[in-house]
């Protein structure tokens, strides 16, 4: 067992011990499943988006997590002043920029965030961190496309950390995870992950869990990405053979029960 998977299990206790308070700014399609996941692993969720209460709710707030899915520009105010005051005050901030590259509004929002907020964990796919990163991308709506898995992902990770100072998490197939330095692969889930909407947004939302906890970025994101790509294998165990809807709700069930001794015995971790 090495000493990153103890690290994570041992932040999934602290992170039930200590039940952070985790405001969501995020969209309007997976909002429910955001507060179901973070309630299961055992955070408390609140959802404020209106620019007269963001900063405030955020204030109080463990950590902060900002999802552009379902943008407007009512919301990016929103985000960019909760997001400041998350920043005065060392609250941790996870950045999920959900179809950046497929929209200009999408692309112009990203950009204020990342000019205005300093980000703690940028959690995206291999299309949107790429965008983040200054390369060409052809986002498949919120999706990652094609012809963008061929990025070098560890290296998309790493100058994206680098560049932005924060924690960059690439999830997909095989996740990675990088401080600029350190990097880390997580080859823990299941392809039914992605015929269920929303387990992206509860990976960031989850992150937020873990780093309102423990306010380390780079434990925060494995233990976070982790916690999803266990809950996928057991609940595609559980109830994978019949149908997405069952799947979708074993996740939560699975993310409810998880502890440090399944970390240590499921997680795949290889830190490069």
């Amino acid at each position: 067992m090495n000493q990153l998977t103890n690290d994570t299990a041992k932040a999934l206790e602290t992170l039930r011990k200590t039940v952070p308070l985790v405001h969501n700014i995020t969209n309007y399609v997976t909002v429910n499943d955001c507060a179901n996941a973070l309630l299961a692993i055992g955070a408390s969720p609140i959802m404020a988006d209106d620019i007269a209460e963001a900063a405030d709710i955020t204030s109080i707030s463990s950590a902060l997590v900002i999802n552009i899915g379902t943008l407007n520009q009512r919301t990016v105010a929103s985000m960019v002043a909760a997001g400041k005051k998350a920043n005065e005050m060392r609250i941790p901030v996870v950045f999920d920029p959900v179809g950046a590259g497929a929209s200009k509004l999408r692309n112009d929002a990203t950009r204020e965030i990342l000019n205005q907020v300093k980000i703690t964990v940028l959690r995206g796919n291999i299309s949107e961190i790429s965008f983040v990163a200054g390369l060409d991308v052809s986002t498949k709506g919120v999706d990652a496309s094609v012809a963008d898995g061929n990025h070098d992902a560890v290296a998309v990770a790493k100058a994206v950390a680098q560049n932005l100072g924060c924690i960059a998490a690439i999830t997909g197939a095989v996740d990675v995870i990088s401080d600029g330095n350190r990097v880390v692969e997580i080859r823990n889930g299941h392809p039914m992950l992605s015929k269920v909407t929303g387990t992206g947004c509860m990976t960031s939302a989850l992150v937020g869990a873990y780093v309102g906890a423990l306010k380390d970025g780079f434990i925060a994101a494995v233990g976070g990405v982790a916690s999803m790509g266990i809950a996928g294998e057991i609940a595609f165990e559980k109830a994978g053979n019949i149908g997405t809807g069952s799947f979708h709700a074993a996740i939560i069930d699975a993310l409810s029960q998880l502890d440090a001794a399944q970390m240590q015995e499921r997680a795949k971790l290889n830190e490069a």
